[in-house]
Order: C-alpha cells, then sequence, then structure tokens
C-alpha cells in the first residue's frame, strides 16, 4: 500500500470540562461552611479579588428577590466563558456589582458564649480524675492509664490482659517510670481490679455478664439468686426465655420476676453518659417561609457570605491596555481579574441553581409542609431535574450538604426523596410515609401481645391500602431501630 498524507476537514461535538464549569461544579457541591472557606481562600490568593466593606440599605434587602432568576430558556446560561479577550461584554454583569449576598432572614437563636468555650467532660476525662486522685505509685497509674485508654464508649475494656500487658514494652502508659519493661499478669489484673472500683459502677468490664455483676457488688447484692441469674443465664435473659431460667436454677417464675425487678434497674452501658455525643448547630441554606396568605415563600440564607467585588485598581489596569508598558504585568493581572470573575459567576449561578431546586421541592412536597409527614410525596431526582430542566446530576450535587428550614422543621435536602411504594388505588405513596405508618402501628400494639410482620403487613394492607413484602417490613422496622417482635415482648406480660 502507499502511504501519503491527506488533510481532512471534520465537524464533531465535545463535551469540554472548562476551567470555569469545573469551577461551578465545585462550588455547587460545597456546604455553607466549606464555601465560606474556598471564598476566603481565594481571597487570600488573588490580589485582584477583594471584600466590600459597604452594607446594604434596608430598601435593598427587601427588593433582593426570593425566587430564582430564570434564563430565557430556563437553563442556566453559557454566555461568556472568561477566556476571551472582549471583557467589557463578560463583565457587565459581575464587575460592577461584584457579588452581593443578601442579607439575614430571621435573627436565630446560637449556643450561648459559655457553650463554645466549655468542653463536657467524657468517660476518659472521669476516670483519669478519680485516677490522679488515688494514692498509686507511678507503674501502677501507667497501667491504669493504658487500661482507661482501651475502653469504648459504652466503658467495655476492649483489650485482652495479654494486650495490656505487652504495652509495657512500647511504652503504653502516659508515665514515664519502667519504660521498655513488659507489665506482669499480676500487676495488670491488680489494676483492673482497681479501675473496676472507680465511677461509674460497672466501668472495666470485659461483657454484660460482668458489668451487671459489678454493679450488684456494688449495691451490697452478693450470693443471691439475682447474681446467679446474671452470671450463669444471661443468654437466656437476653432472649427473655424467664420459664427456663426458673427451671435451670431451680425455683418459681414468680420469683425470677422479684430478681428481674433489680436487673432492670442496672446499667448495661455505663458510659455511655459520659460519652453522649454532643448536639451539631446546622446552619440551613434555604428558608421556605409561610406568609399571612398561607403561601410558601423560598429565601437563600446567605448570612455569613462575603460581599465580592474586583479591584478598581486593577480593573483600570486591564481598560488601559497597551498603555500599560509592562506586557508581564499585564497579562498577570489579566489572569487574576479572569479567575475572580470566575468564581463570582460560579457563586452567582451556584445561588441561582440552589433556589430553583429549593423552590420545585416546595412545589412537589406543599403536602407535607401543609399536613406533615404522612402526606409526604415519593419524589426522584429525575423529577425535580425535568422540572427546572437540568441534568439529575445537578440537582444530586445541590441537594449534598445542604438544609432547608421549613415550618415543619430543619431537614437535609436529600430527605424530601424517597422512593415509592404502590397502594391498593392504583396510586404511590412515598417509603417515608410508610415508614410512619409501620412506626404508629407499633406504638400502639400490645406489650404482652406485639405485633409480627406478617401481621403489620396486613393492618398495612387492610388499614392504609398500602401493599408492601413482608421483609419490607424488616427492613423498615430495622431502618427505624425498632425491635423485632420477640424482642418487644413485655416481660411477665
Amino acid at each position: 500500500m502507499a502511504l501519503e498524507q491527506r488533510l481532512n476537514l471534520k465537524m464533531s461535538q465535545r463535551l469540554i470540562m472548562t476551567p470555569s464549569l469545573q469551577q461551578a461544579i465545585k462550588l455547587l457541591q460545597l456546604s455553607k461552611l466549606d464555601l465560606v472557606n474556598e471564598i476566603n481562600q481565594e481571597l487570600e490568593q488573588n490580589p485582584v479579588l477583594e471584600e466590600g466593606l459597604e452594607t446594604m440599605a434596608p430598601q435593598q434587602l427587601n427588593s433582593q428577590p426570593t425566587e430564582p432568576v430564570s434564563d430565557t430558556d430556563g437553563r442556566t446560561s453559557e454566555r461568556g466563558t472568561g477566556d476571551e479577550d472582549d471583557y467589557e461584554a463578560f463583565w457587565r454583569d459581575y464587575l460592577d456589582k461584584g457579588y452581593e449576598p443578601r442579607g439575614p432572614v430571621e435573627t436565630l437563636e446560637t449556643p450561648s458564649f459559655e457553650a463554645t468555650l466549655t468542653r463536657q467532660e467524657n468517660l476518659t476525662d472521669h476516670l483519669n480524675w478519680q485516677l490522679e486522685m488515688s494514692p498509686v505509685d507511678d507503674r501502677t497509674r501507667e497501667i491504669a492509664q493504658a487500661i482507661i485508654g482501651n475502653l469504648n464508649d459504652d466503658g467495655y475494656l476492649d483489650a485482652s490482659i495479654e494486650e495490656i500487658q505487652m504495652m509495657g514494652l512500647h511504652g503504653g502508659g502516659q508515665g514515664d517510670s519502667d519504660k521498655g519493661e513488659e507489665y506482669t499478669v499480676a500487676e495488670v489484673e491488680q489494676v483492673l481490679t482497681l479501675v473496676k472500683g472507680f465511677d461509674p459502677p460497672g466501668v472495666a468490664a470485659r461483657n454484660l455478664s460482668e458489668c451487671l455483676l459489678l454493679q450488684l457488688r456494688h449495691l451490697g447484692v452478693r450470693e443471691m439468686l439475682t447474681e446467679q441469674i446474671v452470671r450463669d443465664h444471661i443468654d437466656l435473659l437476653q432472649t427473655h426465655k424467664y420459664q427456663e431460667i426458673a427451671t435451670r436454677v431451680g425455683c418459681s417464675l414468680d420469683q425470677v420476676q422479684a430478681q428481674l425487678e433489680i436487673i432492670r434497674h442496672l446499667d448495661p452501658s455505663p458510659g455511655l453518659k459520659y460519652n453522649m455525643t454532643r448536639s451539631q448547630y446546622v446552619t440551613p441554606d434555604v428558608y421556605v417561609l409561610k406568609d399571612d396568605q398561607g403561601e410558601y415563600r423560598v429565601v437563600l440564607n446567605e448570612d455569613g457570605l462575603p460581599r465580592l467585588r474586583i479591584s478598581q485598581t486593577y480593573r483600570k489596569m486591564i481598560e488601559r491596555g497597551n498603555q500599560t508598558t509592562d506586557r508581564e504585568a499585564r497579562e498577570f493581572v489579566k489572569d487574576k481579574v479572569r479567575s475572580a470573575v470566575h468564581l463570582i459567576k460560579s457563586l452567582d449561578e451556584r445561588q441561582r441553581t440552589i433556589m430553583k431546586v429549593a423552590v420545585s421541592l416546595v412545589k412537589h412536597q406543599r403536602d407535607f409542609l401543609d399536613h406533615g409527614i404522612e402526606s409526604i410525596r415519593p419524589l426522584r431526582l429525575r423529577d425535580v431535574a425535568d422540572d427546572i430542566e437540568m441534568h439529575e446530576s445537578t440537582v444530586s450535587r445541590v441537594v449534598r450538604n445542604k438544609y432547608m428550614y421549613t415550618p415543619r422543621g430543619l431537614f437535609e435536602m436529600r430527605y424530601f426523596f424517597h422512593a415509592s411504594v404502590s397502594d391498593d388505588r392504583g396510586g404511590e405513596v412515598s417509603a417515608l410515609s410508610v415508614k410512619e405508618k409501620i412506626k404508629q402501628i407499633i406504638d400502639a400494639e400490645s406489650g404482652a401481645e406485639p405485633l409480627s410482620d406478617s401481621a403489620i403487613v396486613k393492618i398495612l394492607e387492610e388499614t392504609h391500602g398500602v401493599k408492601v413484602a413482608r421483609r419490607t417490613v424488616a427492613k423498615y422496622r430495622g431502618e427505624l431501630r425498632i425491635a423485632s417482635s420477640t424482642d418487644r415482648k413485655a416481660p411477665f406480660a
């Protein structure tokens, strides 16, 4: 074959991720806190971008739109990429005013100043305080610190005696004495007994039976039927097989019931009250407010976002154009201005897109806002994407790590998207409303005869007209953290 060179013209379409588009996508999926950090970082790195100190007048705040600003085709405008040299046309919308966030919608109740300065004491702090108050030598304190450091949130010891014993070779404690010398088993056992005597009773136990036994001995309950049941029949106790316990210990069911009243007052997780998860404060990205006419108004929460603008000094350098003698400086400023305008434009488009999605959510879930969780509708990302004429991936990025404040409470925006379950009328019911119905059915059941999953299926179909499989009920019950009918049965009921 003869080899030859040819020149062919070919037209094709390609999707190119420009730097402007990449930044817009990145900002879209950031939470408000991450967005503020991203803006502050850009303010430090880009000398052209600056934060305006002017505050908007009250009439400006009230005149800010609370509905999304749509383009002519309902989609995000792609006019201008910032890569061309026609800066005046590209800056027309963003250069003069920059980005001006709206003021806060209302004054929110924030944590007290003291709450931001203090730290709640956890189990480790509580035990170390008792250890420091104990008259022990440095080696004992070192072993005790190793034991305390290996307690889980419930107060149980996760490490074995052998593992704690080996910690001496690696300097496992916080003390400075005898590092590099292995602890003996007798030493570890002796110090473990010391830690078990600390408050709360039952701490440093290795299993549930030992934890309850420590609490019984702290109460002075020794060599009694209660101790025998906890020590030898904890597995039967957990599965509510009380008649079998009575048979094995050789007593009546009434006697077992009397001992159970003591066991009920014991704490199976003694360390949990010192390791409570602290409340996480969430600032909503969107407010849904109901006016006097009963209509819902969507308002972006832009409180805390800085007011961005292009520095007038650097803008004049660009406008002078060829009058600037230093070409390298002019190109540097032009690149920084382009980066700053990209950020302002992306931030503006981000807020517009969030507003569009929020308005669509309110439109789809108005019944939920009016009547509560039982009226929530099944909703997919595609439904909102079709409504606002955007791609599903865009909607997915918008609802990620974003929160909406409504008259019904504060919810993550992803909360409003749920799968559907068919009803007897051929319609669809939200899976979330089905979960709520299951919870209500279980709350109303008798403790003596808890309903099985099959019985709940029958009630859902006959009373609420919802057809679901038994395994679906079991799945939803697990997601609600509701035990099975066997575990829900009241003792001796």
